[in-house]
């Protein structure tokens, strides 16, 4: 599929390469183009880098955690708008809230139903889009 078809383009940051795996195939196949960043410092430049539309960010990463990195975008004007999904293995209802607290848009424990993804990414980028 070509950028100018694309529904978007969406920046995966977790350091498991089976889920990255699985979200990057049916990211594209439902017309999404991806980008794969695998510790908290990476995901932070090419966020930074690529403006993506929307971001997958996982808590628990090598370099710098997904607090920190959904903080330093949500904190800085030039990247606010850009919509941060947090998908985590951690479930306790602190670590829910202090992601919230940092601009995370939603939060999703894992394990997870990739439809549950699908439908809150296009949820959100819908909701961002100017002809909402």
């Amino acid at each position: 599929m070509s950028p100018e078809t694309s529904r978007g383009r969406v920046l995966v940051v977790d350091d498991e390469p089976d889920l990255t795996r699985i979200l990057e195939f049916g990211l594209r196949a439902a017309g999404y183009q991806v980008e794969i960043a695998t510790d908290g410092q990476e995901g932070l430049k090419m966020a930074r880098e690529s403006r993506p539309d929307i971001i997958l960010l996982d808590l628990m990463l090598p370099k710098l955690d997904g607090y920190k990195v959904c903080r330093l975008l949500k904190f800085d004007e030039r990247y606010r708008h850009i919509p941060i999904i947090i998908l985590s293995a951690r479930t306790q209802e602190g670590d829910q809230a202090l992601a919230i607290q940092m601009g995370a848009n939603r939060f999703i424990t894992k394990p997870y139903e990739f439809s549950e993804i699908l439908a809150h990414i296009e949820a959100l980028l819908k909701a961002a889009s100017p002809s909402a």
